[in-house]
């Protein structure tokens, strides 16, 4: 098979771990078919910071071993299959990154003979790529399950972030639907990946020249709808991978139905709307100090698709409101609706010097729509005791009109919420 060919093929079928946050965005390269997602696997993921970084996206192999239900690489699977050598992705990742095509690799790969095989081979990749082409750009290998703690260990060396994937939620989940993959062997390696990372942190801080051991972190996904479980499940395991692992990221990916499915799988996905509610709820969770168990107040312990998380929550819990801008805690302040992170950092700032005033937290550009309820101010006072629930959630709720707008502009990354 042409490498072409095998790239068309595994290009596609890595278009399903969403580990490293692809955007599946075109080429801004006119008349070039080398930046689409849909032929050339060259996908966008995202920094911190919010920049953009073109990464090769593929599969090593879509071979596999295991027949895990939800996975159109599973062995019972008949889509068409392809398997790249070692130098043939050492040779396409350099082709590409010296035409500056991309900034960097994420490498997965289906299992074949058996996971150390397979491990090894992503290994050969990155070790090949850094020792004889000294290459300088960005690597993520996805860790095979099962594969031995030394190779996992090796794969640090050479690769900025490693990511192993938990895939459902729940050990119930994975024993119904991928009973080859064991929750605890899975918690188990990524507890080796955090305290090698801890090591080699703490041996550098201390002076040693330690090499540096995947400085980028891990991260874990996790498929959402192919189950019933319900969002507070999910993020009860993303809190508890997050305090005990120390993960950077946990991605959040839809189900999506594929051919011959398993009967026990549904027949459609879960609306896209709930795959971006649990990640305005991880960001809650990371950075606004909410626990996983209060974020969803809905009764079925499903995330709301028609507000954000934390209005939900503040409609939920009035009697925690209004909040006085002017002497709340830091704490208090970030479970406000419509502000954020930055914008509460600026309130503490500014109240040092003077009275904060609705005019002050326009030019904040905080959400007031949202947030005029649930504030006090020195000018301002809502009287939200004298409104029952259903008109307060009146008063704060967005239009269908006004919902489609916001979702369709927001990213589940973006930051405030």
């Amino acid at each position: 098979m042409e490498i072409r060919d095998k790239l068309a093929i595994l290009a596609d079928a890595a278009k399903y771990d969403a580990s490293c946050a692809s955007s599946g965005a075109k080429t801004t390269r006119p008349g070039s078919e080398i930046g689409s997602t849909e032929g050339m696997g060259i996908c966008h993921s995202y920094t911190p910071d919010g920049r953009c970084v073109s990464l090769l996206k593929i599969l090593l192999t879509n071979y596999c071993i295991y027949d895990c239900q939800y996975c159109v690489n599973r062995i019972s699977s008949d889509t068409p299959r392809a398997r790249f050598t070692v130098d043939e992705v050492v040779t396409l990742t350099m082709d590409f990154y010296k035409r500056n095509y991309i900034e960097g690799l994420f490498l997965s790969s289906g299992i074949i003979q058996n996971s150390d095989y397979t491990m090894e081979q992503l290994i050969a990749v990155a070790k090949t790529l850094r020792t004889d082409h000294r290459y300088g750009g960005y690597i993520h290998l996805k860790t095979i399950p099962n594969a031995s703690d030394a190779l996992i260990q090796e794969a640090g060396l050479w690769a900025d972030r490693l990511s192993v994937n938990i895939e459902l939620p729940t050990e119930q989940d994975l024993v119904q639907l991928a009973p080859e993959k064991k929750k605890p062997q899975i918690v188990e390696a990524m507890g080796g990946i955090r305290e090698k990372i801890q090591e080699h942190s703490e041996d550098r801080a201390a002076g040693f020249k330690a090499p540096r051991y995947a400085p980028a972190g891990q991260s874990t996904q996790m498929i959402v709808g192919a189950t019933p479980t319900p969002d507070v499940e999910v993020l009860k395991t993303a809190s508890e991978l997050y305090g005990d692992q120390k993960l950077r990221r946990v991605y959040y990916s839809a189900y999506s139905p594929i051919p011959h499915a398993d009967a026990r799988l549904p027949g459609k996905s879960p609306p896209l709307v709930r795959e971006h509610r649990l990640y305005q709820a991880d960001w809650l969770m990371r950075f606004y100090g909410f626990a996983a168990e209060e974020i969803v107040a809905e009764a079925d312990q499903n995330l709301s698709l028609d507000i954000d998380p934390k209005l939900a929550w503040a409609l939920a819990n009035r009697h925690f409101f209004p909040v006085d801008v002017n002497r709340a805690a830091r704490e208090e302040l970030l479970r406000i609706p419509g502000i954020g992170v930055r914008s509460v950092d600026r309130i503490l700032s500014i109240r040092r010097y003077k009275p904060l005033r609705v005019a002050d937290l326009k030019k904040m550009r905080v959400a007031w729509n949202r947030t005029k309820v649930f504030v006090l101010t020195a000018d301002y006072n809502p009287g939200v005791s004298a409104l029952d629930k259903v008109d307060l959630s009146r008063r704060v709720r967005p239009s269908s009109q006004q919902l489609m707008l916001f979702d369709a502009a927001s990213s589940a990354r973006s930051g405030e919420v």
